[in-house]
């Protein structure tokens, strides 16, 4: 069974892979064998992963990146295939939910909301053309877009990012469709995990207590419960799933 997970000789591309889930599943991506490289917009938050995954006897290499840049991406994932020849699985985890896009829609700003898509959706769009060629070529190739239970569900006050992981969950089932069978396209939808997108949350006991309420196993994630799914769904494990959201929310959604 322990043969379905490896991904030994896989290579993995992980956006906003510096912390956070990111930072999780960079790390559980490469206790299964995988060559990672994670992106992001800081040289120090993802070299320290690729410190990590090397110390643990993994390769690793960091690729500063802003996914908003075409041409950042297409550089990104070159350096990727000049520095590990192949690039078999894209994890889309790069992502933000901004101040200026919070409150009643009316108080949102456009340029909040612009930012906010331009960021969760549009750069997952580019990130997985990007690569589209080498994941195709491999014969074998995985996307994850890593979404939210704001991409199934309303959330209050919080309308672009909400819009942008509904869209990315949108996306993630259209090209399961065109890249079917080569391609294997999913997404993850996490609740609210304990990152820094939830550290108000998480200090505001009224608000923190009321997730706690909703949640079945009545507690926030941990950022490394996100990293076995991402792993399972890379792998052959998940070989028959495509076009899938898998969500990890402590049952949040099932209320």
């Amino acid at each position: 069974m322990s043969s379905l997970f490896d991904l030994t000789d896989d290579v993995a591309v992980v956006t906003g892979g510096g912390r956070g889930i990111g930072r999780a599943i960079a790390l559980e991506l490469a206790r299964a064998g995988a060559c990672v490289v994670p992106t992001a917009r800081t040289d120090a938050e993802i070299q320290s992963v690729v410190d990590e995954i090397e110390d643990d006897g993994g390769d690793a290499h960091a690729v500063t990146t802003d996914v908003t840049d075409a041409e950042d991406v297409a550089r990104a994932i070159d350096e990727t295939v000049d520095t590990f020849g192949s690039v078999d699985i894209v994890v889309n985890n790069a992502g933000i939910n901004p101040d200026d896009g919070l409150g009643l829609p009316e108080d949102v700003s456009s340029e909040g909301f612009a930012k906010t898509v331009d960021v969760n959706l549009t750069g997952a769009f580019e990130v997985t053309s990007a690569a589209a060629a080498q994941l195709h070529e491999n014969g074998g190739g995985s996307v994850i877009n890593v979404a939210s239970v704001g991409g199934l569900v309303g959330l209050p006050r919080q309308h672009p990012y909400v819009a942008s992981k509904h869209g990315l969950v949108g996306l993630t089932k259209s090209i399961a469709l065109d890249w079917a069978p080569d391609v294997r396209v999913n997404a993850l939808a996490p609740g609210y995990v304990s990152t820094d997108l939830v550290e108000d949350l998480e200090e505001n006991e009224r608000l923190r207590q009321s997730v706690i309420d909703r949640t079945p196993l009545e507690r926030f994630g941990a950022p490394e419960e996100i990293g076995g799914p991402a792993v399972f769904l890379a792998s052959d494990a998940a070989r028959y799933i495509t076009g899938a959201c898998l969500e990890v929310d402590g049952g949040w959604t099932s209320r």
